[in-house]
């Protein structure tokens, strides 16, 4: 029997995650992991302690498989709090096993063979084989580089290409922002526009906001489910892990219309049954922080970025300034070692002559050839992380 009949058409249209395959690659070599966004350092005391209490307590058995009561009061607060939307605890929220379950189990839930979901490329490289799970066929838009006022580089679409991209098998639309790989945070003009052909076409938003709080130089996070005919046509996706450095946990949660929730939990329960219990009341306690927390996060990653933002530049890389997350998009073309070196060969070099880890850029890219020329790197990382990366990446530098 050949390979084809034993395996599932849609398994072979993508590859395992290169993102995860750089951090095993990383570990095998000692390499300093600057590739996969996992922090290396301790999440906040409160919250481990919130988790240890919940499990002496015997929060230990099967929650609610939509999520826990404390856990969902913690999210509509939490919105209200910072948003101003009003999203019912029993009506409007899934908790699933992290953001990526959350996306996928969205996407099963709204999506028919035939219909097509819009995805920036750059993307995150879960959107693409959700698509395919969920039987929709990506509909890509660019994000290029394009110059900015003050003499920076940021990511942006040409809102014709968007427009465009509009048509009648359009289902969704998956917007990321803060934006992973690039670091770009959606502007209020952008948003408005994505909302406006939205309603236009009668087309849903499905957004990724997991990094909603890490966030630069006073840029605002804007849900597009705030805007002006969007509150009923967006699933808003968000979740712990990196708020709160507890990637490891796998929380997420998704805030929808009714009528899409009630989808999203049937396939939610039969993917997972449901997040781990104790991690879900440990969760509304992190939910529940005060504002100066938020503040700290920021600011923590903003030294973070500043600082290797400075020692890629002197090592010879050309880096985008990110506007938000924690990664570094870098173009690497002036230490090509030959003009045809491309960003898997120069990402494997890097880890074996230098002891760096990255993620080339392809994996970010429908068409692998636009990713050719850039690496990402991870910033959510001890300051000695990141000294040990400077040390590597400038040795031999002037």
């Amino acid at each position: 029997m050949s390979s084809i009949a034993r395996t599932s058409i849609r398994t072979q249209q993508f590859t395992e995650s290169v993102i995860r395959e750089m951090t095993r690659v990383a570990r095998a070599t000692g390499a300093v992991n600057l590739s996969q966004g996992l922090p290396d350092f301790s999440a906040p005391e409160a919250v481990k302690e919130a988790a240890v209490r919940a499990i002496r307590e015997d929060y230990n058995q099967y929650a609610i498989t939509w999520g826990t009561p404390n856990l969902r009061n913690a999210i509509s607060g939490h919105y209200k709090r910072w948003y101003e939307m009003d999203v019912d605890p029993e009506k409007n929220i899934v908790v699933c096993c992290g953001a990526t379950e959350c996306m996928i189990a969205t996407l099963m839930a709204i999506c028919n063979p035939g219909d097509e979901v819009i995805i920036f490329e750059p993307f995150y490289e879960n959107y693409g084989p959700d698509s395919w799970l969920s039987g929709a066929t990506p509909h890509i838009v660019t994000l290029a580089p394009s110059p900015t006022a003050s003499g920076g580089v940021t990511w942006a679409f040409d809102p014709d290409e968007l427009r465009k991209a509009f048509n009648p098998k359009t289902k969704a639309i998956i917007v990321n922002t803060p934006h992973n790989p690039t670091g770009h945070v959606f502007t209020q003009a952008e948003m408005s526009l994505i909302a406006e052909l939205c309603v236009h076409h009668n087309v849903l938003a499905v957004t990724d906001e997991i990094y909603e709080f890490i966030i630069y130089d006073n840029r605002q996070h804007i849900p597009i489910a705030t805007l002006p005919g969007m509150a009923d046509r967006t699933i808003t996706i968000s979740g712990l892990s990196k708020t709160f450095s507890v990637t490891g946990w796998r929380l997420g949660y998704c805030v929808a219309p009714p009528d899409i929730t009630n989808a999203i939990r049937k396939v939610h329960d039969f993917l997972t049954v449901g997040a781990p219990h104790p991690l879900q009341e440990a969760g509304a306690a992190a939910l529940n922080m005060g504002r100066d927390y938020f503040a700290g996060l920021r600011s923590e990653y903003d030294h973070k970025r500043l600082f290797l933002l400075d020692v890629l530049k002197r090592a010879g890389f050309a880096p985008t300034d990110p506007e938000g997350a924690y990664y570094i998009m870098a173009d690497f073309s002036a230490l090509r070692r030959t003009p045809n070196e491309d960003d898997v060969t120069f990402g494997m070099r890097l880890i074996k002559e230098v002891g760096v880890a990255t993620v080339p850029g392809s994996s970010f890219f429908w068409d692998r050839s636009r990713g050719s020329n850039f690496v990402r790197f991870a910033y959510c990382k001890r300051d000695e992380t990141l000294q040990a990366a400077a040390e590597k990446l400038l040795k031999g530098k002037g």
